[in-house]
C-alpha cells in the first residue's frame, strides 16, 4: 500500500512538472548559487573517481612503473603496430604535446621505438618493442585487478549497467573535449 501511495505522489509530481514545463534540471538547479551543492554535480564526482582510479591503479601497477596514460599508449601502439603519434592520441583521447612526453618516456624505457614512415619522413611510426610486449603481459592482471577494486562496491548487474552509462555520456560528449578521442 505505501509503495502504491509513493508511486501515485510521485506520479502527481511528474505530471505538476509536466504541466509546468518543468523538468528534472529544474530541481537540481538553484536559483541561487549560494545553493549550489557539490553533491548535486556530476562532474564533481566524475572528478573524484578519476582521482581514485588512478590511485588505485598506481598501486596495484607500482611494481611495473607505469601510469595509466603510457599503459593506454602500450594498449594502442599493440593493437595497432605501426600508428603515427598523432593517430595515437586521438585513439586514447590525448593532446598532441602531452602524448609526445608520453613516448619520450616510452622510448627511453625501451618499452616502444620510433621509426620514420616510408611515405613521409615527418612522420615516426611506433612499435613495441619485446619489452613492452613483455611488460604488458606482466602488467595486464594488475590493470585488471584495479577494475575490478574500483567496481567492486556496486553488484554485477549494476557493474555493466555503470559502464555502458560512462560509454554513454563519454560517446555523447567526446567532441567537447580539447582532445577528443577518434575510435
Amino acid at each position: 500500500m505505501l509503495i502504491i501511495s509513493v508511486l501515485m505522489i510521485s506520479v502527481r509530481i511528474e505530471l505538476i512538472f509536466i504541466n509546468k514545463g518543468l523538468t528534472l534540471t529544474h530541481l537540481m538547479t538553484p536559483t541561487d548559487p549560494a545553493d549550489l551543492d557539490l553533491e548535486a554535480l556530476p562532474g564533481h564526482f566524475i572528478r573524484r573517481l578519476q582521482q581514485i582510479a588512478v590511485a588505485v591503479f598506481l598501486q596495484e601497477t607500482e611494481p611495473f612503473g607505469v601510469t595509466p596514460v603510457q599503459y593506454a599508449s602500450l594498449q594502442a601502439i599493440r593493437r595497432t603496430p605501426g600508428i603515427d603519434q598523432r593517430s595515437l592520441a586521438r585513439s586514447i583521447g590525448l593532446d598532441t604535446s602531452t602524448m609526445a612526453g608520453v613516448i619520450d618516456r616510452l622510448e627511453t624505457r625501451g618499452l616502444m621505438v620510433r621509426s620514420a614512415s616510408p611515405d613521409d619522413r615527418r612522420v615516426r611510426l611506433l612499435s613495441l618493442t619485446d619489452e613492452g610486449q613483455a611488460l604488458l603481459g606482466q602488467v595486464e592482471p594488475a590493470v585488471l585487478r584495479a577494475q575490478t577494486r574500483m567496481l567492486e562496491p556496486l553488484p554485477k548487474k549494476e557493474q555493466q549497467t555503470f559502464m555502458r552509462m560512462l560509454r554513454e555520456i563519454v560517446k555523447a560528449n567526446n567532441d567537447l573535449s580539447r582532445a577528443p578521442s577518434q575510435d
